[in-house]
């Protein structure tokens, strides 16, 4: 079993680079949506 496979990622796959991408994209792009819309109500407001 993968180390993957644990946590909240309780179901067979989970461990697929296909999932682990897609998850990865859509942390990264909150990540990124937030500093955006910190630097705009900081800095244009």
């Amino acid at each position: 079993m993968s180390d993957l496979n644990r946590g909240i990622m309780k179901f067979d796959g989970a461990d697929k680079p296909v999932l682990v991408a897609i998850s990865t994209f859509l942390v990264l792009g909150a990540i990124i949506g937030l500093i955006l819309w910190a630097f705009k109500v900081a800095y244009i407001a």
